[in-house]
């Protein structure tokens, strides 16, 4: 009797699978707002399959021709530029099935992979990807491409957080992996270090508190107000600060603070002929309001 109720219910299950022509929902905005999803042809599934073939080979040419003219010619140069780098490339789809929102000309293949990269240059990263392919029914190719991807935990590079941060004492801190921050800093202290050059004190002011602490390489400590950037340049003819680093970072699960490392040859030309030149390593502390309040500096001297 329970076989038979089993079988029973078995069947049932699967005579109600295939009377499911639609699911979910498309929610974004447009005209196909609020249509349910239906499964696309495998004919999309089999060019996505055959395109990344051509990706594993490095053959670019053959990977564009299962694009759109349009979509080729927008990334060709780009996927060109990708196989020229690297030397060795591995997709490998563990799922992948198409669909279409209902009343679309277009089929989405979903595919779930591993790739494993390597570089010309000897890099080697390996991650596991999302994607989706958009396919255009009518010429059967990909028009539209999106990815999210996330790293493997012992991928080479690519990583979203590392290293450690052990702090000069024990704290709560201790131990925690460094991440990068992307509050405007880099972009603040590109900005910056063009207004320092310029020798433009009211520029360099809005990027400070007003009593900064600043430790010299010298050892020095001073509380550096906005008033004194009015005669910083005073002594100076010209000054070219050239960075040739700039990396915002946080401690992983913390407040917005960070700090910059900037990574720097700076020249000095003073009004007695003296010339100042120096290699610097410097920290720069920006606060939750985006502002400077604390800056450290190394220093190595240059022949």
């Amino acid at each position: 009797m329970k076989k038979i109720i089993i079988v029973l219910f078995l069947s049932s299950t699967i005579l109600n699978a295939q009377k499911i022509k639609s699911a979910g929902k498309w929610m974004g905005e447009g005209e196909f707002q609020n249509q349910p999803m239906i499964f696309g042809e495998n004919q999309a599934m089999e060019t996505v399959l055959r395109a990344i073939e051509a990706y594993n080979s490095g053959d670019a040419d053959l990977e564009l021709s299962f694009y759109t003219d349009e979509y080729a010619k927008k990334n060709g140069p780009f996927l060109k530029e990708w196989h020229e780098k690297t030397s060795r490339l591995n997709m490998k789809p563990w799922v992948m099935f198409p669909v279409k929102i209902k009343g679309d000309n277009r089929t989405q293949v979903l595919s779930w992979s591993i790739e494993e990269r390597e570089w010309k240059n000897g890099s080697k990263q390996k991650q596991n990807l999302m994607e989706i392919f958009v396919i255009d029914d009518e010429s059967g190719k990909i028009n539209n491409f999106v990815q999210w991807r996330r790293n493997f935990p012992d991928n080479e590079f690519g990583l979203s957080s590392g290293g450690k941060y052990l702090g000069k004492k024990d704290n709560d801190y201790t131990g925690r992996k460094i991440v990068f921050s992307n509050r405007g800093e880099t972009e603040k202290m590109e900005a910056l270090i063009k207004a320092y050059n310029e020798k433009d004190f009211e520029t360099c002011k809005t990027f400070f508190v007003d009593g900064a602490t600043v430790y010299g390489a010298d050892g020095s400590k001073t509380i550096f107000t906005h008033k004194m950037w009015d005669s910083y340049f005073d002594n100076f003819v010209s000054i070219k600060w050239k960075p040739y680093s700039i990396a915002p970072l946080k401690i992983a699960d913390t407040d917005p603070t960070s700090r910059v490392e900037v990574y720097a040859v700076e020249e000095r030309t003073m009004k007695n002929g003296e010339v100042w030149k120096k290699e610097l390593i410097e920290h720069f502390y920006f606060n939750l309001d985006g502002l400077i309040n604390q800056a450290v500096q190394f220093e190595r001297s240059m022949e």
